[in-house]
């Protein structure tokens, strides 16, 4: 069985991804902050249609626990699944801010870019030992790094560096055949930045080629198939995932 290791997997994008890679016969490492009913909710849905899944508590933005972290992570592989790697790592914990340029605080910035960027360096830094050979790293992104959208340039900002860190990852892992891709969501319907009301929804769905906001699964189903073999050919590459949004 492939472990992969989800971070922000209570809710959203996250948890209808470890979901679907659960179906797909992976054993599931999903992370929480603040919210463990929530996650707890996610593994026992898993759990209960035949899946092996659990929860860990983790602060993306705290630089510091990662190595007691990954010495968590080491132990649960070993303890749950008997097995000392991980399959693939995706990292999906983020938070939105819909502020314009000028009223962002530094506070505000820096919380954007800690989760957003300097998170998923440090993690996937503290967790490439136990990647093994062949491993599939996701790391989402967002349609906002290609499209200017008023409010949101410290959310893009991050975004599109963790596109960019993307390719430096598949570019240094591999040796390992560790692939790295980044995938790109457009408007999909989810509680980030306080979620969608009717208008909001009817004005996207009029940008987007495809009629419709997205759904977490329309994301997900593309994460796993990155996880699996059936892309073991696809590396360095920031795939749009939304339905033709603003094309």
């Amino acid at each position: 069985m492939n472990i992969i290791l989800i971070t922000g997997g209570s809710s959203g994008i996250g948890a209808a991804t470890a979901q679907l890679c659960a179906q797909r016969g992976m054993g599931l490492i999903l992370t929480y902050k603040s919210n463990p009913q929530a996650a707890q909710s996610v593994i026992a849905q898993i759990n209960a249609d035949g899946g092996q899944a659990l929860a860990l508590e983790l602060n993306v933005s705290d630089v510091g626990t990662f190595g007691a972290f990954a010495e968590t992570v080491k132990q649960a592989l070993q303890t749950t699944w008997q097995k000392t790697t991980l399959h693939g790592l995706v990292n999906n914990a983020g938070h939105g801010l819909f502020n314009p340029i000028e009223t962002v605080s530094e506070a505000q910035f820096d919380g954007l870019l800690n989760v957003h960027l300097k998170g998923p360096f440090f993690l996937t830094q503290a967790l490439l030992p136990l990647l093994e050979e062949g491993a599939s790293i996701v790391n989402l992104t967002s349609a906002t790094t290609r499209l200017a959208t008023a409010g949101v340039a410290p959310y893009a900002a991050a975004k599109g560096g963790l596109e960019v860190l993307t390719r430096y990852m598949a570019k240094e892992f591999g040796d390992r055949r560790i692939r790295a891709n980044a995938v790109s969501p457009g408007a999909i319907r989810t509680e980030l930045g306080g979620g969608l009301n009717d208008e909001f929804e009817a004005l996207l769905a009029g940008q987007t080629a495809l009629g419709r906001v997205g759904e977490v699964d329309d994301v997900a189903r593309v994460i796993a198939t990155l996880l699996s073999d059936d892309s073991g050919w696809i590396n360095a590459q920031s795939i749009d995932v939304s339905g033709g949004y603003m094309i």
